[in-house]
């Protein structure tokens, strides 16, 4: 494991950036970025189209490693190259710390959950992770009702494919997200809490994960995870939430770090001139990193 990457995230101050949109999310990605469905006429075309939007993004002055420390990446991106080198060595010599999503999407709801789908070559994925210098990985689930058995099934799943992808020295990012709009969002999360905490303190002194969660409904809920001597860093997603909103639930959590997708690239478009682009990336990374570090 890279020592160097290692205490980054231990220890760095800034966000991780989500730019893993899958195929099924990928036209609605390149939608809100201003390239229409009728740019391409096939899954080709689309991910060469989505491969250019994640450069763009990736090679602007304004995605520094002062203030990300790491970047979610899709499959297909880690396989590709940036001005000459595959994505997650660029972003390591840029000083970013590279993970690639690992999950095949997700079940059918049952018992107020959706369970990931079975992810069948994940020993492949994860050789080529280490092949291609990824750090970690990150793969998600979705927690809809306050559902005791649903919930222990979510982590038990996610604690279990943790552990074969730490056998790959590799640093699992756990997702077990619970959806914002739910009922009962807060209860999910105190159950939630008490799954995870029972899995972590089962784990070996030498297993670190990280954890992504939605922003609890009650502050600093999370803090005995953030606290947990086996947990790397834990980050939250936005969750559908605005930037704005994110930002504003992230600062009263203290310890809790951003890892936004739809909140970070949400102003970006595809006919912005550089400077365009760049001013508008660097005033989304500088308020989600504010809203990372200076806490309430």
């Amino acid at each position: 494991m890279n020592n160097s990457h290692f205490d980054k995230i231990k220890n760095g101050e800034g966000f991780i950036a989500a730019l893993d949109q899958s195929g099924g999310s990928t036209p609605k990605a390149l939608a809100d970025y201003g390239v229409p469905e009728d740019s391409y006429s096939n899954e080709d075309e689309m991910f060469d189209l989505v491969h250019q939007m994640r450069t763009r993004l990736i090679t602007s002055p304004s995605f520094n490693a002062d203030q990300i420390l790491g970047v979610i990446l899709f499959e297909q991106t880690m396989d590709r190259e940036i001005e000459g080198k595959y994505t997650a060595d660029y972003l390591s010599d840029k000083g970013i710390v590279p993970f690639l999503k690992v999950d095949k999407g997700l079940a059918e709801q049952e018992t107020g959950v959706q369970l990931m789908k079975p992810i069948h070559d994940l020993d492949d994925t994860l050789s080529r992770a280490n092949e291609r210098n990824i750090f970690g990985t990150k793969m998600r689930s979705v927690i809809h009702e306050p559902n005791t058995i649903g919930i222990k099934a979510v982590v038990e799943q996610q604690f279990e494919i943790g552990k074969q992808i730490l056998d790959y020295d590799l640093v699992p990012i756990i997702e077990p997200e619970v959806n914002i709009h739910s009922k009962d969002k807060e209860k999910s999360e105190e159950i939630l809490k008490d799954e995870i905490l029972k899995q972590l303190n089962e784990l070996r002194e030498d297993q670190n994960v990280m954890l992504k969660l939605s922003i609890p409904t009650k502050a600093n809920t999370y803090k005995e995870l953030i606290d947990h001597p086996r947990v790397l860093r834990v980050v939250a997603l936005s969750g559908g939430y605005s930037r704005d909103e994110a930002n504003e639930k992230l600062k009263e959590n203290h310890g809790l770090i951003a890892s936004f997708s739809r909140a970070l690239i949400a102003d970006l478009n595809a006919n912005q001139s550089e400077e365009e682009f760049n001013a508008s990336l660097k005033s989304a990374v500088d308020s989600i990193h504010d809203a990372s570090v200076n806490k309430k």
